[in-house]
């Protein structure tokens, strides 16, 4: 919380007011929000310049990597977009690091340089940063796990009808128990492909594109975050989740909701020391569900509430997570295709939507 103060402090008292006296128009809302991204994360501690002997020296990659965190906090649809924003506005155009028009390199330019930030995984790197930074060092009290829909723009891998699995054939939860994290990310389902779900009122929804699993910690923080496929179940990404979170930061409770609803997910969730608090899936176990609700009707009819029923009411922080994200920071507009580019894209709003969380801390 210090460290944040501080940084804090000196973008409101120190910064702000220099940048307004540079330029010539006053500094917006947002434009406010792109500097203390851009004054948390240091994008040029991310960024080697090789030093080449032979070829074209690269150019524009702090300053690109700049723009795209500004595609996020305007919620911008296009590169398009971002481009003529660049040319008519020239506070954000010197905030990415372009002193004239003529600086800006062309479309293809971003394209090819989002290509890399993509193969290279920068934009993880740097939200894993972040957490490590600002969260690590203090207890998370509760972790809420969920994921939503990303809708794509590519056509949908063909599913083929493969021989049916053998029932003594381990599934991949109980085959994640011996794997490295790595090795379970890599296993996921990562192909565009077409996803359903229940909404709020119980009606099904269907979408074309993937899956963003997030976990997030009080304060609407994001901690960690894995795409796969639209139609991967959730169950599926609990364990990597956990692992990923658990690395990142100590955490007393996990808060899921009944489609995570397995022993072996409860199990290992006590193994990393939590305290697993899922709601039941009536479909598996509908003689644990009548119990459970009995005993909440016998316990309100004595004016009491169960603790875990109170905690589990922190998982509403995920979902306000993912409202933002997709409201707010790009993730409704998904244009780039191919998983590492839908991750990139979706992570540079991730970073963004961490960063102005942890500024409400200190406010």
């Amino acid at each position: 919380m210090n460290l944040l103060s501080q940084l804090w402090f000196q973008v409101q008292n120190l910064l702000f007011p220099h940048l307004e006296n540079k330029f010539e128009e006053p500094l917006t809302d947002k434009l406010k929000e792109l500097v203390t991204v851009l004054e948390f994360i240091r994008v040029e501690r991310y960024v080697i310049t090789p030093k080449y002997q032979h070829g074209r020296y690269p150019l524009n990659r702090v300053q690109i990597i700049k723009a795209f965190i500004a595609k996020s906090v305007y919620n911008m649809d296009t590169t398009r977009q971002l481009i003529d924003l660049l040319k008519t506005s020239s506070s954000l155009r010197r905030i990415c690091g372009w002193e004239k028009v003529s600086d800006i390199p062309h479309e293809s330019s971003f394209s090819r340089v989002f290509a890399e930030l993509a193969n290279s995984e920068l934009p993880q790197r740097i939200h894993k940063t972040i957490i490590e930074q600002h969260v690590s060092h203090r207890i998370v009290g509760h972790i809420s796990r969920d994921s939503t829909a990303i809708s794509g723009r590519e056509k949908p891998l063909r599913k083929k009808n493969g021989i049916p699995a053998n029932k003594k054939q381990a599934t991949r939860i109980e085959r994640q128990l011996n794997m490295e994290l790595s090795e379970m990310t890599d296993d996921l389902p990562k192909a565009c492909d077409v996803g359903t779900k229940k909404n709020s009122k119980g009606y099904k929804e269907t979408w074309r594109g993937y899956k963003l699993h997030i976990d997030a910690a009080d304060g609407h923080i994001p901690i960690s975050c894995i795409l796969t496929s639209a139609s991967t179940h959730d169950s599926q990404v609990a364990i990597p989740l956990a692992t990923m979170s658990n690395e990142r930061v100590d955490s007393l409770y996990d808060l899921m909701d009944s489609a995570y609803d397995s022993p072996i997910i409860r199990d290992y969730s006590k193994e990393l020391g939590h305290v697993p608090i899922i709601d039941i899936n009536p479909r598996r176990n509908k003689k644990l569900k009548r119990e459970i609700i009995d005993e909440k009707a016998r316990q309100a009819k004595i004016n009491f509430v169960e603790p875990e029923r109170i905690r589990f009411k922190e998982r509403s922080n995920v979902e306000r997570v993912n409202s933002r994200l997709k409201d707010e920071y790009g993730a409704r507009k998904v244009r780039v295709r191919g998983h590492a580019k839908v991750m990139a894209h979706l992570m540079f709003g991730v970073i963004a939507l961490t960063v102005d969380q942890l500024v409400k801390l200190v406010l």
